[in-house]
This record gives structure tokens, sequence and C-alpha cells, in this order.
């Protein structure tokens, strides 16, 4: 299992767009992953849905955690859209 710890940078939280994108690039990897919030909820990585109920704001610490066959590259290349902003 591979986990990466990760504060939510974005201004407007993880909110639609940026949980579009994290969901549609955890389509790509076969390991299972997920989004663990501070208040021990958690969801599916590829699920919008799941990721939005979360309701992560700016600031927000999460963890990333993967486990299967692809999960070191899952983590990082997930980790690196968080890194990002998203783009925004």
């Amino acid at each position: 299992m591979q986990s990466k710890s990760i504060t939510i940078r974005n201004e407007e939280g993880l909110h639609l767009r940026p949980a579009q994108m994290l969901a549609d690039k955890a389509g790509q990897f076969e390991s299972d992953i997920t989004l663990h919030g501070a208040d021990g909820v958690e969801a599916n990585v590829k699920s919008v849905l799941g990721i939005i109920a979360l309701g992560l704001e700016k600031g927000a610490e999460v963890t990333l955690t993967a486990e299967g066959p692809d999960e070191e590259q899952a983590v990082s290349e997930l980790a690196g859209l968080f890194e990002q902003g998203f783009g925004e």
C-alpha cells in the first residue's frame, strides 16, 4: 500500500471540476484508491460524488492511499494533481 498526506490548495476547495479531474485520472489505474479526510471519513477516488461528499475545503489535510499493481504510480500522479492545484 502506498500513501501520501496532502493539503488542499484550491481556493474553492475540492469542488466539482477538480473532483472530476481526480476521478478521471484515478480511473486509469487498476489499484483501489481512497481519499481519507481528517475526521475519519473516506471516499473512493474513482467516484466524483464520493469526493464531493467529503466537503474538503482549502487547507484541509487528507491522505491519499492506493493498493494494487500500480499503486506507486497512482499515488504519484494523483498527488501531482493536488500539488498543481488542478490547474486553477
